[in-house]
C-alpha cells in the first residue's frame, strides 16, 4: 500500500491530507484534525477503539451486514438495483451505511479496479468515512454458478480445488494462494469468502469441486497453506483476508443435498467422524484465518460431550459457534454468516427461501437475535438494517453485544490498511490480472491436474498423425500433426469429453447451477459411446465435478480420463504429452449407485470403489494399466 509516514499511492482525492510533522493521513470525518482513528502510525487496535467509541448506532448496525453487489460495464457505479443486488449502491452505502459488499461479475481488470475507486470515494462520504471491504467468491476456476463460483474471466484460469488436490503439491496451492491475492489486490478485492475445506464425504454432494478432498490430513495441510498463500505470516496491508467455510465442515449432507435448498437441510453423522471434517478448520485457525463461515446445514442427531447439539443451522448454533468455535478452539476472528439467513431472496419471478433450518417458525427480528447470540458478527447476503434495528429497540439485542462484533470488523478494516488507502490503479490492475505468467502457471497446472485412469495399450500418449473422431473437444486445439475425421468409422482414434452425470432441477433461484442428484450416466449417453467405440479405441475424458460411476466405460474406452477443471488446450497438451498428467484422484469413484447409499454420509470413501482415491496413472500408464 504505502509508506504510514510518506504519501499514499493514490494520494490525490480532497481527503488526503498532510498534518504538521509530515504525516501524510486521511481526513475520514472531514474535522481537519488528525484523529487518533486516522493516524497511520497507530496500531490497529488503537485505531479501532478510538472509532468504535465515535459510531452511532446507525453505523454500527451498518457494518454487521454484507450484501451482493453488482458494477456497471465500465466499472460506474449502479444507480439502480441489479440482477441479484437488491438496491442502488448509493442507498446501500450512504443510506444504509453497509461498507462490506460480495461483487459478483468483473468484466475486465480496468472496470474492476475503477469501480473500486468509485465505490471507495462514495464511502468516503460517510459519517466517517468507513473504507469499503469488498469480498468474492472463488473466481479462477472453470465454474460458473452464482451461488458458489465464478469462472475466471480477466482473471488468471486455474483447476478448480479438486484439481489442485490432484496434484497433491502443498507449494503450488500456496503458489496459486498467492497468485489469487495479487490479482484480487489489484481491483481492490480484499476478502476472499474462500477456502473452502469441507470432506466430500457423501459422493453426491453438489459442492465437491472447490473442495480439496476427504482426506483430511492432506485438506488441513492445503488449507494451512492456502490462508498463507492469501494472507502470509499475518494479515497485514499487504494480505487479502482469508474466510475459511464452512465450519464445522459441511460435506456430510443427508443424501447428498445440499442445504442452499430446504430438501438439502440435514446433515448427520452416522459414523461419528464429525472431528475428521472439523480438523481443517483447526489448522486454518493456527495459521491465522481471518474470517469463518458456517454453513446453512442442521446437524441432526449429533451428539459432543455427551449433550446433543440443537437441531438447527450452524449458524444459529450457540453450542457450535460459542461453545466450539469460540471457547474450545479459541478462535476471535470474524465469523461471517453464509448467505441471506434472515430473508427470502427473490429475483424476477424466481425464490430462494432464507436458509433459517430449524428456526423457520421465527420472525426476521428472533431470527436476527438468535444468529448474533449464537456468536455471528456480520450477516452475508443480506441488507436488512431495520430488521437489526427492531432487534435493539425491542431488547432482543444490546448495543453491548453489537460492539464486540464491530470491533472485530474494524480491526480486520485497520489491519489490511484500508483506512489509509483502498484505492488501486488501473493500468496496473491490467498488468497484473491474467498476466502471461499468471496464466502459463494456470494452464500448466490444468494439465498437469488431468488424471489418466486407464490406458489399455498405451493409447496415450496421442501419436501424431493419428487420425482423430472429436466429440466435445475442440479441434482448434489441435496442431497440423493430426487430422480429423466427420464419422469414427473413418477414425483412427476418437476422443470423446463428458461432463458427470447430474438431474437437472429448476424451480428455485440457483437450483440451475447446483449439480445434483444420481451419479449415474443416462442409458442413451451410455449406448452412443458404445457404438462410437465398435469404430475405432475411445479416450473417454470425463469432467468430474462429482464422482460419475463410470463403471460402463471400463471395458468399452481404450483409456479414462477425468478432470476438475481443464480447459481444451490444457487437455490436449496432456493427451499429447506436451504436459505430463500427474493427477491423482482424491476421492473416490463408486462402482455403483448402491454403495453409495450403503455408504455413511460422513466418513470417507465407499465400499468397494471402482476407483480408490490416490489412483491415477503416472507416465501415461507405460508401467501397467493402473498404478495406485
Amino acid at each position: 500500500m504505502h509508506d504510514p509516514a510518506g504519501a499514499p499511492d493514490a494520494a490525490s482525492g480532497p481527503r488526503f491530507q498532510v498534518a504538521a510533522d509530515g504525516t501524510w493521513f486521511r481526513d475520514l470525518n472531514g474535522n481537519g484534525v488528525l484523529d487518533p482513528y486516522e493516524d497511520p502510525r497507530l496500531d490497529a487496535e488503537a485505531r479501532t477503539e478510538d472509532l468504535l467509541a465515535r459510531l452511532s448506532l446507525t453505523e454500527k448496525v451498518g457494518l454487521m451486514f454484507q450484501t451482493v453487489i453488482e458494477m456497471g460495464p465500465d466499472g460506474e457505479l449502479l444507480e439502480d438495483s441489479g440482477v441479484f443486488a437488491k438496491s442502488s449502491t448509493r442507498r446501500v452505502v450512504i443510506d444504509k451505511q453497509i461498507s462490506a459488499f460480495n461483487i459478483h461479475g468483473i468484466p475486465s481488470a480496468r472496470a474492476g479496479a475503477r469501480w473500486n475507486n468509485n465505490l471507495q470515494s462514495l464511502a468516503e462520504r460517510t459519517p466517517h468515512g468507513i473504507p469499503v471491504t469488498i469480498s468474492t467468491d472463488p473466481r479462477h476456476s472453470f465454474t460458473e454458478n452464482t451461488g458458489v463460483a465464478f469462472t475466471s474471466g480477466p482473471f488468471s484460469q486455474w483447476p478448480d480445488m479438486l484439481g489442485l488436490a490432484a496434484l497433491n503439491d502443498t507449494e503450488r496451492v500456496r503458489r496459486f494462494s498467492e497468485i489469487v491475492r495479487a490479482e484480487y489486490r489489484a481491483v481492490g478485492i480484499r476478502l476472499a469468502l474462500h477456502p473452502q475445506v469441507d470432506l466430500p464425504t457423501e459422493p453426491r454432494w453438489g459442492r465437491q469441486l472447490q473442495t480439496f478432498g476427504f482426506d483430511t490430513t492432506q485438506v488441513a495441510a492445503f488449507t494451512r497453506a492456502y490462508v498463507q498463500g492469501l494472507q502470509g505470516d499475518q494479515l497485514s496491508t499487504t494480505s487479502v483476508a482469508a474466510t475459511t467455510k464452512h465450519f464445522p465442515g459441511g460435506g456430510p449432507q443427508l443424501d447428498g443435498e445440499d442445504p442452499h435448498f430446504p430438501y438439502g437441510r440435514e446433515q448427520v453423522y452416522p459414523g461419528g467422524r464429525f472431528d475428521e471434517h472439523l480438523r481443517p478448520f483447526i489448522d486454518a485457525i493456527d495459521a491465522g484465518t481471518a474470517a469463518i463461515m458456517p454453513y446453512y446445514g442442521m446437524p441432526v442427531g449429533l451428539i459432543r460431550h455427551g449433550e446433543e447439539v440443537e437441531e438447527v443451522g450452524f449458524a444459529y448454533n450457540r453450542q457450535i459457534l460459542t461453545g466450539l468455535l469460540r471457547e474450545e478452539l479459541g478462535y476471535d476472528g470474524v465469523i461471517l454468516s453464509d448467505w441471506e439467513l434472515i430473508t427470502d431472496n427473490h429475483v424476477g419471478d424466481r425464490v430462494l427461501p432464507a436458509r433459517a433450518w430449524g428456526v423457520e417458525h421465527l420472525t426476521p427480528v428472533q431470527r436476527i437475535a438468535k444468529l448474533i447470540d449464537a456468536g455471528v458478527d456480520q450477516f452475508g447476503g443480506e441488507e436488512c438494517v431495520e430488521v437489526l434495528h427492531e432487534a435493539l429497540e425491542t431488547g432482543l439485542v444490546t448495543e453491548a453485544r453489537l460492539d464486540a462484533s464491530v470491533r472485530r470488523i474494524l480491526l480486520m478494516k485497520f489491519q489490511l490498511g484500508l483506512f489509509d488507502d483502498p484505492f488501486v490503479d488501473e493500468d496496473a490492475a491490467e498488468r497484473t490480472l491474467g498476466s502471461g505468467e499468471h496464466r502459463a502457471a494456470g494452464r500448466r497446472a490444468q494439465a498437469q491436474s488431468v488424471t489418466v485412469l486407464t490406458n489399455s495399450g498405451q493409447t496415450l500418449p496421442l501419436r501424431e498423425g493419428t487420425r482423430l473422431f472429436l466429440d466435445g473437444v475442440d479441434p482448434a486445439e489441435f496442431g497440423p500433426a493430426w487430422t480429423m475425421a466427420s464419422h469414427p468409422a473413418d477414425a483412427d482414434l476418437a476422443i470423446v469429453r463428458v461432463p458427470a452425470p447430474w438431474e437437472p432441477r429448476d424451480d428455485l433461484l440457483l437450483e440451475r447451477g447446483f449439480h445434483q442428484g444420481s451419479l449415474e450416466f443416462r442409458p442413451g449417453l451410455v449406448v452412443r459411446l458404445e457404438r462410437i467405440a465398435q469404430h475405432c479405441p475411445m479416450i473417454i475424458v470425463v469432467d468430474l465435478d462429482r464422482p460419475g460411476i463410470l463403471t460402463p466405460f471400463v471395458g468399452m474406452a481404450a483409456a479414462i480420463v477425468v478432470c476438475f477443471g481443464v480447459s481444451d488446450n490444457a487437455l490436449v497438451a496432456a493427451l499429447t504429452g506436451a504436459e505430463v498428467p500427474r493427477g491423482r484422484l482424491p476421492i473416490d469413484i463408486p462402482r455403483d449407485m448402491e454403495s453409495v447409499r450403503r455408504s455413511a454420509p460422513d466418513a470417507p470413501g465407499v465400499a468397494h470403489p471402482l476407483f480408490h482415491a490416490g489412483e491415477g496413472l503416472q507416465n501415461f500408464g507405460r508401467d501397467g494399466d493402473r498404478a495406485r
